[in-house]
């Protein structure tokens, strides 16, 4: 609701009206066929009261011609009001009526007084009662007034006025829009608002262009970019100006979720409605044409380097190749660095967890792969706490050659969406875990170390194409390649090695790695069988994710039994 002042305002008729009520025509004139000498006059002079057998009788409104319209200019909302003289068994002499208008809002009032003589309720010309009307009281939009109307003299002891209650509609109405208050105040500025995000990779930063067509009424903005934690805020003048831009210059750690665009216009001055947009800056990261270069550039230096090192070690001799190390120890590759793999996962589902538990016992069995999860370690967990586990084994990973690997599923897709300003998003597994949802904080941490060339390649993105599908990847992944588990896993395994399956004159090879064989081991046949009774469950529960959402009761009651 917007609150405007004026001064006090005197009519040449001596009414006198207080500062948001007024009356549009000053030459205000109660005259009327068969009526002579009506005046009105402001309410000072309460006139005299009489007992009530000498009162006269009660007014009453004429419904159809009381209600809010516009002057005759179309310019300012105006309320127009008119009531009749009750025509009943009662005849008494009539000095006057009065008038009183409140604003509910500030309580402030207008007294009118008409005064005259009548002396029947009936027009004796017209053979109607008498009516009295008052017309063009300027009120304000999105307000509610309370009018009464008293026939004069008024008697001791009984209060006979009638009184309505009638609100003003707000700016947003039809009726009102195209009033000066209203225009003055931006009811018909539709609001036009662009982003474009773009990354200087040289000096990883981010820039946020905000463009904006400006309003007729607004000569200044304040443009604002908010995100937890992250507050910019910049004014700018219109100057004539049609369309205005401004630019923000943010690091690439601060992912936005919304921008602001405040106006200034001429009535609300600094009370003025917020424009506010959501980002959606998961789509902004890369551009199809920048993604096409850069991923381009990406794999060619990758690609250059991989062979430049194959060919070194070429020269100094033939090494051992994966296929004779898995010979000789069947349940684990042998390699000269062991390799550890941080998973970053969605605590999906129970069936889910199983499979995530399986692949990493494959990985460590099979594949002589050191595993860091958060299942596996919750005792150090739960001393340092989920941002600092996470953001320490992020750093020993980052400065060395060790992998990150992401498992995308539903949740993941559902929680980064939520990110981006879509619908919270909590999961039953999530609220009995005694360490909650740990993707949302790994994705804050990760995402913008994700998006530098120098940390590209330590990150890997999978999904289990038995149980999940490439939608489930979220759309900053999009530039990297997406495994799907378990066919593509020798090749996931050869990233992890920071070696190529694909050499020059040669192609790489691990047995018991492929899909047709993984499940031939132990730890592999573990794997394969969680995969098969979470897509069994699948086909009988198509809506199991749907179910696995918790609302904030069934939350609440979920962490409890989990505490209990």
């Amino acid at each position: 609701m917007i609150h405007i002042s004026f001064l006090f305002v005197y009519f040449t008729a001596g009414l006198r009206v207080s500062s948001s009520l007024r009356i549009l025509d000053k030459r205000l004139d109660c005259n009327q066929p068969d009526l002579e000498h009506c005046k009105i006059d402001n309410c000072i002079d309460k006139g005299m009261l009489v007992p009530l057998r000498d009162a006269p009788t009660d007014p009453e409104w004429v419904p159809e011609q009381v209600g809010v319209g516009m002057d005759k200019h179309g310019f300012t909302p105006v309320l127009n009001l008119t009531w009749s003289i009750k025509a009943d068994s009662g005849v008494q002499v009539l000095q006057g009526s009065q008038i009183n208008i409140v604003d509910k809002s500030t309580n402030q009032s207008m007294c009118v007084q008409y005064s005259y003589n009548i002396s029947g309720q009936i027009n004796p010309k017209r053979g109607k009662p008498w009516t009295f009307s008052l017309d063009g009281v300027v009120v304000h939009p999105d307000r509610t007034y309370t009018v009464s109307v008293l026939n004069l003299p008024q008697p001791y002891l009984k209060d006979k006025r009638i009184q309505k209650h009638i609100t003003i509609p707000g700016c947003d109405d039809k009726k009102l829009q195209k009033a000066q208050i209203c225009l003055e105040n931006g009811s018909l500025w539709e609001l036009q608002m662009t982003s474009d995000l773009s990354l200087n990779w040289r000096y990883r930063t981010l820039s946020v262009v905000i463009g904006f067509n400006a309003a007729e009424y607004s000569e200044k903005y304040q443009v604002s970019v908010t995100s937890p934690g992250v507050f910019y805020s910049k004014n700018v003048l219109k100057e004539n100006r049609r369309s205005l831009n401004v630019t923000f210059e943010l690091s690439l750690s601060e992912l936005l979720q919304c921008e602001i665009i405040q106006p200034f216009f001429i009535q609300c001055k600094n009370d003025c409605w917020c424009a506010e947009k959501h980002i959606e800056y998961c789509s902004y990261y890369y551009k199809p044409r920048t993604l096409i270069v850069k991923a381009a550039i990406g794999l060619i230096i990758t690609g250059g380097c991989l062979v430049y090192f194959i060919w070194r070690e070429c020269l100094k001799g033939p090494v051992k190749t994966l296929l004779s190390a898995a010979k000789e120890e069947p349940e684990g590759v042998q390699v000269q660095n062991r390799r550890r793999v941080l998973i970053i996962y969605s605590l999906d589902h129970p069936l889910y967890k199983n499979i995530v538990l399986k692949l990493c016992a494959f990985l460590v069995n099979k594949c002589g792969t050191e595993v860091v999860l958060d299942l596996l370690d919750s005792t150090r967990l739960g001393v340092m706490g989920s941002i600092q586990w996470l953001d320490w084994h992020r750093e020993q990973i980052e400065n060395s050659s060790n992998k990150i690997l992401i498992l995308c599923s539903q949740g993941v897709q559902a929680k980064w969406k939520a990110m981006c300003g879509g619908k919270q998003v909590l999961l039953r597994e999530d609220a009995c875990s005694s360490m909650g949802d740990m993707l949302i904080p790994a994705l804050c941490l990760m995402v913008p170390h994700f998006v530098r060339s120098a940390s590209f390649e330590r990150y890997i993105v999978a999904y289990f194409d038995d149980v999940c599908s490439e939608e489930d990847v979220p759309s900053p992944f999009n530039i990297t390649v997406r495994y799907k588990l378990m066919k593509q896993f020798e090749e996931l395994f050869f990233r992890i090695l920071d070696t190529e399956k694909h050499e020059p004159g040669r192609l790489n090879h691990i047995d018991g790695l492929s899909e047709e064989d993984y499940y031939h081991c132990p730890s592999g046949k573990a794997l394969w069988e969680a995969i098969e009774a979470f897509r069994a469950y699948q086909l009988e529960h198509p809506q199991w994710f749907e179910e696995e959402l918790l609302e904030s009761s069934e939350n609440k009651k979920t962490t409890d039994d989990a505490i209990d």
